[in-house]
């Protein structure tokens, strides 16, 4: 097996490191990206539900634009939230600043009963540019 080629997104190697997993591998033209939360930067959740998507979103540009990508590679998104009948609305309000246009990658939206203390998850695969793959 080959090593894995890990990115890593700026001033957040601790937090990774500390919980034993990679933020991103890049794979076959692919990116595999882990979960992002909307986690400060001591690593607690910001208590505002608007505020921790944004910044799950903002964690996982930084991912992103490491490995040479942006939200417009995005493939395929998996998104978990507790309690998603009374947060879905608010939580989608937020993804449109982060999305863009139409067509949208795929989605798999999960409700969970626990998140480590957030109450919004996302991860995604994206197509890495071809200048990233050599």
């Amino acid at each position: 097996m080959s090593k894995r080629d890990v990115v890593f997104p700026a001033g957040r190697h601790a937090l990774y490191e500390r919980h034993r997993y990679s933020p991103a591998i890049r794979s076959n033209g692919f990116l595999f990206v882990s979960g992002q939360v909307g986690s400060r930067e001591d690593g607690t959740p910001e208590p505002d539900l608007q505020e921790q998507v944004r910044l799950a979103f903002r964690n996982l540009q930084a991912i992103l634009a490491a490995a040479g990508c942006s939200f417009d590679d995005v493939v395929d998104a998996t998104v978990f939230m507790v309690d998603p009948a009374s947060r879905m609305e608010t939580i989608w309000q937020v993804v449109p600043e982060y999305w863009g246009a139409a067509p949208y990658p795929t989605l798999t939206a999960v409700g969970v009963t626990w998140l480590s203390g957030f109450d919004f998850e996302i991860k995604v695969i994206a197509k890495l540019p071809q200048a990233a793959q050599d």
